[in-house]
């Protein structure tokens, strides 16, 4: 993993400068761009292991890359973090929500830059050695990294695909935030539990378009599980 590219999106050249250093130091080839325009050019090129996009940037804002990258084929699958001076809730939640799988609000420490990167990149890593699995009619497989419904298939972006390839994986089973930051986000040292709320409700946004956003189900006061009760009621 050391050598993987990280294209950084920061329009204050002393904080980029800096990022870069430390992630050189750490291993990472590193890109700089100051614009959305240049962002774009640099991902035309060569596409990186991971973008870290800040939030405020002239001309077309970050939030706005990220939901076109989210858009196209190309960079469909583009590990993204935020970088905002924002704390309020709301903004870290429309960062999700456009895409991102993570953010970090300035200002942050080297370790935990780095600790973020680490992760989002591990949560990337194939896993195409896994077999398929199926619950309530939904067959996932990670070597194909598809999901579908009787032959529809659901559209998941990789944090939720990972998410709900673990719940498939232990049907049935309770599984408080935590223990899903550990198993589905590997380093969560600095991940807050609300991050798999905002997952969660995109992972059964998606599965709503084939009817299956009730196997997810939130367990008050526990988590979350899934669950192939329902089937029973409606029947």
């Amino acid at each position: 993993m050391g050598s993987s590219r990280v294209l950084v999106v920061e329009d204050e050249s002393a904080i980029a400068e800096l990022i870069a250093i430390n992630l050189r130091h750490a291993g990472f080839e590193v890109i700089l761009a100051t614009t959305a325009d240049q962002a774009q050019a640099a991902v035309d090129g060569v596409l990186p292991d991971l973008v870290l996009l800040d939030w405020m940037l002239p001309g077309q804002s970050g939030l706005a890359l990220a939901r076109q990258w989210r858009q196209a084929a190309r960079t469909k699958e583009l590990p993204i973090i935020m970088l905002t001076a924002r704390a309020e809730e709301t903004d870290k939640v429309s960062g999700l929500d456009a895409g991102a799988d993570d953010y970090l609000t300035k200002p942050f420490s080297t370790k935990e830059l780095l600790a973020r990167i680490r992760a989002v990149l591990r949560r990337k890593a194939p896993e195409a050695l896994d077999a398929a699995v199926e619950a309530g009619g939904l067959v996932l497989d990670p070597a194909t990294r598809r999901c579908s419904k009787d032959g529809t298939e659901v559209k998941l972006g990789p944090t939720e695909f990972r998410l709900l390839h673990f719940f498939m994986a232990h049907p049935e089973r309770v599984h408080s935030r935590s223990q899903l930051l550990d198993r589905v986000w590997g380093d969560h040292v600095f991940i807050e539990e609300r991050t798999v709320d905002v997952h969660v409700k995109r992972l059964r946004e998606a599965l709503d378009k084939v009817k299956c956003a009730q196997l997810i189900e939130t367990v008050r006061g526990s988590g979350y599980r899934l669950t192939q009760a329902y089937k029973a009621l409606q029947a």
